[in-house]
C-alpha cells in the first residue's frame, strides 16, 4: 500500500489543523493506521492509531483530548484532527499502515509509511 499524507502547514499556538493520509490499493480497510511525528533532533514518536474498523483507538498521552484520529474506509483515508496546537507539536507527521493491532504504538510494527507532512506551530 502507498500512503500520501497532506494537510500540514503553519498555524498559531491554539489553532487547529487536519491531516489526511490517503492510501492506494483496495485493502486499506484491513490495515491498522497510525500517525507518528518527528521533530528536529528528536526521535520519532507515536501520536495515534486506529484499528481497521475504528473499534480500537490509541493516543499518546501528550495529545489526548486535543487530537482525534478517524478513518473513512470508503475514501481510503485516515485523518488526524489536531486542536489546541502547542509549539511542541511542531514536527513532520507521518502516517503508517500495519497489518496487526499488536503493538500500535511501536513504529516497527508498521510496514508502510507515507512521506510526511510538516506541521509548524508558532508561539
Amino acid at each position: 500500500v502507498q500512503l500520501q499524507a497532506s494537510g500540514g502547514g503553519l498555524v498559531q499556538a491554539g489553532g487547529s489543523l487536519r491531516l489526511s493520509c490517503t492510501a492506494s490499493g483496495r485493502t486499506f480497510s484491513s490495515y491498522v493506521m497510525g500517525w507518528f511525528r518527528q521533530a528536529p533532533g528528536k526521535e520519532r514518536e507515536f501520536v495515534a492509531a486506529i484499528s481497521w474498523n475504528g473499534g480500537n483507538i490509541r493516543y499518546a498521552d501528550s495529545v489526548k483530548g486535543r487530537f482525534t484520529i478517524s478513518r473513512d474506509n470508503a475514501k481510503n483515508t485516515v485523518y488526524l484532527q489536531m486542536n489546541s496546537l502547542k509549539p511542541e507539536d511542531a514536527a513532520v507527521y507521518y502516517c503508517a499502515a500495519a497489518i496487526h493491532w499488536r503493538a500500535p504504538v511501536v513504529g516497527s510494527e508498521y510496514g508502510y509509511w507515507g512521506q510526511g507532512t510538516l506541521v509548524t506551530v508558532s508561539s
